[in-house]
């Protein structure tokens, strides 16, 4: 992963309408924190670290007058509808130390004709390298038949990458498509004899209240 440098300025004022005035000027209101330093508030470029901040677990080099520090993108607060950064937390690492981190599981391959493969955890949790984290790790399901489960445990981590998540948690399920295809057909039965019901209560209480 490449490294990614950001100029940042001191921050002196604090609350939502300073952080509402510094997005306005394009920039985000960041804070620095880690290894027994105290909290540095500063602003960040404002397009600049959106760019930086598309790769997942960004390592960043922060520039503040002068002093360049080390740090792990590990909080990112996003507004809910407009495409912006509120916020961003950022801890302090040093070259050659491990840091935990939640990592994407991709699944690649095709599993055996007439089965669906269902992806149960969306990430694993892994102590790595902070400059050689990983933008994701890759279960293949290859020829997998129907039955077949792969849990944490057996998921291929890269060199030097230790498993934080519980090794027994399922992280794919390969089943048999016939099976799902029931199991919907079962829930699309159970939820039209609630509708069936409802309505039937409706007309009772309606023939009720002109009794």
């Amino acid at each position: 992963m490449p490294e990614i440098k950001l100029t940042a300025q001191p921050r002196t004022q604090f609350g939502k309408g300073a952080a509402r005035k510094l997005r306005r000027e394009h920039q985000i209101p960041a804070v620095i924190y880690g290894h027994g330093t105290d909290p540095i508030h500063v602003a960040l470029p404002g397009h600049a670290t959106m760019m930086a901040l598309k790769t997942t677990n960004a390592v960043l080099t922060v520039d503040l007058d002068g002093k360049e520090t080390l740090v792990l993108a590990k909080d990112v607060q996003r507004d809910p509808i407009k495409p912006i950064i509120e916020h961003v937390d950022l801890v302090v690492v040093r070259r050659g130390e491990k840091v935990n981190v939640e990592v994407a599981v991709h699944v690649e391959g095709e599993a055996a004709p007439d089965t669906l493969v269902n992806l149960d955890l969306q990430s694993l949790e892994l102590a790595v390298d902070a400059m050689h984290i990983p933008e994701r790790v890759v279960v293949s399901v290859e020829g997998y038949p129907a039955g077949s489960q792969v849990l944490a445990g057996a998921v291929e981590l890269p060199e030097g990458a230790e498993l934080l998540t519980d090794p027994e948690w399922l992280v794919v399920n390969v089943t048999a498509q016939a099976a799902a295809e029931e199991l919907e057909a079962e829930g699309a039965e159970a939820e039209g004899a609630e509708g069936e019901a409802a309505a039937a209560e409706a007309v009772s209480a309606a023939d009720a209240g002109e009794g």
